[in-house]
């Protein structure tokens, strides 16, 4: 298990890649929060985590336990299932939105297509800013430091 990555792995790529290509700025694994989401957009108060279907135990073909070993593998898969919910829980104590992408969800172009658009959707229903309004913003905001200078 110690060779099985926990950051940068391809699913949380994926994400990261679109979510730029649409004009959200974030940061990776943010260790100032209460526990280290795999996205955080900061602007609009968004924590994304990438759960992989087997780790996280999801009801997927990907999340089914191996029939060696299986009192382990429970153990370990509800243990992570209850940390899952009590990050979540602090998060959104915290003030924050919290999302969760299954790796299932992104694993073909058609799908992951659909996903990623719900979620920046869904990012830009907190009325928030995202890549055109934060231009927008800036440059009024910009304009009206030039009246007030004289420029």
């Amino acid at each position: 298990m110690s060779r099985i990555p926990s950051k940068g792995t391809k699913p949380e790529g994926l994400v990261r890649q679109y979510l730029f290509s649409e004009g959200f700025r974030y940061r990776n694994h943010v260790g100032t929060l209460p526990c280290s989401p795999d996205v955080v957009l900061s602007k609009q108060k968004t924590a994304i985590f990438v759960h992989g279907c087997f780790w996280h135990g999801h009801a997927c073909p990907r999340g089914k336990l191996p029939a060696t070993n299986t009192e382990f593998w429970h153990e370990k898969i509800n243990q992570n299932k209850q940390r899952d919910l009590r990050n979540l829980n602090e998060l959104k104590r915290a003030g924050w939105h919290v999302l969760v992408i299954w790796q299932c969800e992104i694993s073909n172009k058609q799908t992951e297509r659909l996903k990623m658009n719900a979620v920046c959707e869904e990012i830009k229903s907190y009325g928030l800013p995202s890549k055109q309004t934060s231009r927008r913003v800036l440059y009024q905001s910009d304009r009206q430091l030039k009246r007030k200078r004289g420029f």
